[in-house]
């Protein structure tokens, strides 16, 4: 990727670093399709994973190589540390794409050298030259990172930078991997690199940081000011601790704010031509998709893709909306696809016409997940008078983002009432293809379910988190049910929509179960602890 001066490259790292928040572990079809959608959003580089980390991981970044990284497609990257299995790994896994690139790291501030590394600047300085060299025998396009960098000595860090990119480096990658400096401290930084790497107009300035104290959106801004031209960040700013810059804010910012930053960038002030690649309009598909696969909800005042980012209350701020919006909005929802269409069709349309609308809304379905999804849109016509996008919406991601089906729930039936005590029960088809039935009591409708659940399943976990959100306004609205389990320190999410909260509480939780259930009998959580170790080493980059 040539250096692109006047406009801001935008590199979504949704699927490696924010895959390490805590629960938000995917499997590989989940990053598949979050890949995709991805591409439509029209990112320029996905960083699929970490190949090294574990066969999942290396299996993920291939699968994605090779469904994603077509000839028209996004530069998907993997991140590898700077040890030769860990750039030989990434090399191997993205050798399906058309664009590639390897994005190696090791630690360069003296806190990390000396208690993590325990190596010498002389030798750190060896190792990053060494691995650069290494990566670009398989690949041209190459990242460097040298971690910890806000911490870092600057002169130091200005000689580690100088020789990456004369091992041949096409973008050094500054991460500020602990959230610590202030969005002048991060401009000033860059800005330095600009001034005292002799050959940094060799390769393009991209900036990481986590959000530990709320600042990485405002520090990547600032670090535009000052030279970068690439920006790592995740949908809905998912990530380790406290996450990473939001991928939708900084590319809003820089929409609704071109004339500020156009000057920076070597535009003229009255430019309109867009500062990123990003379609916009599918910026809140994007935040949705990657809230219900991950199990991760976005709060309600979130900027841009929060419940609440277009709502207006106040009494003033409603008579000046009804008056003219851009009194109380400085952007219109519909730029970020948010949208209140409502659906033509009705309980008499085909479907054939059902396809087509879930075409039009980015859903590609295959003839099975189709006819589920048609039969659940037939049932829900029949209880609602009017069916939003959002609806249909809800009824294509349940249908095409279901864990493995292990155990499946059969029947669900609940009796409750304020005098009465909750009693819930169910019926389970088991993985072997037997179908048990138990009932149990609870403080509530939905404890009832769940501990019918256990006792029928007996899958050892603990409850975490229950969250219900309505899809659509309205008595009859959809609800969205999200569930996330613990089990030997691991967090599995699970997610289904009913009109019937009840049923799409128990929905969720066997969904739950299931991602778990498949991980045991895998043996996936009994990955080594090197793969372990690695992982925990690079949610920091």
């Amino acid at each position: 990727m040539k250096n692109h001066d006047d406009r801001i490259i935008i590199f979504d790292t949704t699927l490696r670093d924010g895959e390490q928040a805590p629960g938000a572990t995917l499997n590989v079809e989940e990053k598949i399709t979050i890949a995709r959608q991805l591409a439509r959003l029209g990112v320029d580089v996905i960083e699929a994973g970490f190949a090294f980390a574990s066969p999942g991981d290396f299996e993920a970044v291939k699968r994605i190589a090779e469904l994603v990284g077509t000839e028209d497609g996004p530069v998907i990257c993997s991140l590898a540390r700077a040890l030769p299995a860990d750039v030989k790994a990434a090399a191997d896994a993205l050798k399906p794409a058309v664009h590639k690139r390897i994005h190696t790291f090791i630690s360069t501030s003296d806190i990390h050298l000396e208690y993590q590394l325990k190596k010498t600047r002389s030798e750190v300085l060896t190792i990053a030259e060494e691995m650069v060299t290494y990566a670009k025998s398989f690949v041209e396009d190459v990242e460097f990172s040298p971690m910890d960098a806000a911490r870092s000595e600057p002169a130091y860090l200005y000689q580690v930078l100088e020789r990456a990119i004369a091992a041949g480096a096409t973008t050094i990658n500054i991460p500020d991997t602990v959230g610590y400096m202030t969005p002048n401290e991060f401009g000033d930084m860059i800005r330095g690199i600009k001034e005292n790497v002799p050959n940094v107009d060799q390769a393009i300035i991209s900036v990481h940081g986590h959000n530990d104290l709320g600042l990485a959106v405002a520090s990547f801004l600032e670090a535009i000011k000052h030279g970068a031209r690439q920006l790592e960040c995740t949908i809905n700013g998912i990530g380790e601790r406290a996450g990473n810059a939001a991928l939708e804010e900084l590319v809003m910012a820089l929409h609704v704010r071109r004339q500020y930053f156009n000057p920076f960038i070597g535009r003229p002030v009255e430019s309109e031509a867009p500062i990123t690649g990003i379609n916009t309009t599918e910026i809140y598909r994007t935040s949705r998709l990657v809230s219900n696969l991950t199990g991760m909800l976005v709060q309600p005042n979130k900027a841009i893709v929060g419940a609440n980012a277009f709502a207006h209350e106040s009494g003033i701020h409603q008579d000046g909306m009804l008056k003219n919006r851009n009194t109380y909005e400085i952007m219109d929802a519909q730029s970020i696809g948010l949208t209140n269409n409502q659906m033509v069709l009705g309980k008499h349309s085909g479907r054939n016409a059902f396809r087509t609308r879930l075409n039009e809304l980015g859903f590609e379905l295959g003839d099975t997940e189709l006819n589920k999804a048609f039969v659940r849109f037939k049932e829900l016509a029949d209880k609602k008078k009017e069916i939003t996008d959002w609806d249909l919406e809800s009824i294509a991601n349940d249908e095409t983002q279901q864990p493995p089906e292990l155990f499946r729930l059969e029947m669900a039936q609940v009796s409750c009432g304020s005098n009465a005590q909750p009693t819930a029960t169910v019926r389970i088809r088991t993985p072997d293809g037997e179908e048990l039935m138990d009932a149990a009591i609870g403080t509530g409708p939905v404890d009832a379910i769940y501990k019918a659940i256990n006792r029928v399943v007996q899958v050892p976990n603990e409850l975490i988190e229950f969250s219900v959100q309505s899809v659509t306004a309205g008595i009859d609205a959809i609800g969205e049910v999200t569930i996330r389990l613990k089990h030997d320190d691991r967090i599995f999410s699970g997610r289904s929509a009913n009109t019937d909260i009840i049923v799409a509480s128990a929905q969720a939780y066997v969904n739950a179960l299931n991602r778990l259930y498949a991980a045991m009998t895998s043996g996936e959580l009994k990955r080594t602890h090197a793969q372990h170790a690695a992982g925990r080493e690079a949610a920091s980059v």
